[in-house]
């Protein structure tokens, strides 16, 4: 069962949509090794370690994350709820296209290009469009056999 996107659930500050970014691959790399460290993060988001420690004395500043030496980065609980909230947001937007058989790579690109840029509102009638098509498989296909004839390539 996918969490259902709430909207009241997102923080009420939010942090930049770079910021969003470090604090997603945060959580991520915690829930994955048990830790993040400035080095892995520079690696997953394929920038210069000193991009990461200058955002990281930032989201420090803004009170997302802790600094503690011998164990790394460390979410505050602010951190842990804005992380937690583009975790769901990441999930309703992929759930949302595979339903109609997107691959991975192109929801990762088109999620990645997206998330930071939906209202919550709009995420929450995706949400609900999702759970509408999963709730009637039979409407689904029928709406996936009625996209055979649109696709590139081929005429209508």
């Amino acid at each position: 069962m996918f969490p259902v996107f709430n909207r009241w659930a997102m923080p009420t500050s939010s942090p930049s949509q770079s910021a969003e970014d470090y604090l997603e691959r945060i959580h991520e790399l915690i829930e994955q090794k048990g830790y993040a460290r400035v080095v892995d993060i520079a690696s997953s988001l394929k920038v210069k370690q000193a991009s990461v420690t200058s955002m990281v004395q930032k989201l420090d500043e803004e009170g997302y994350v802790k600094y503690e030496k011998y164990r790394g980065l460390v979410l505050t609980d602010k951190g842990r709820e804005v992380a937690r909230a583009i975790q769901n947001r990441h999930i309703t937007l992929s759930r949302f296209f595979s339903l109609f058989g997107l691959d991975a790579e192109t929801q990762r690109r088109d999620i990645e290009g997206i998330e930071h840029h939906l209202s919550p509102a709009t995420l929450e009638v995706l949400a609900s469009l999702a759970q509408f098509f999963e709730s009637d498989p039979d409407l689904l296909k029928r709406f996936q056999q009625s996209r055979k004839g649109t696709r590139r390539g081929r005429s209508a």
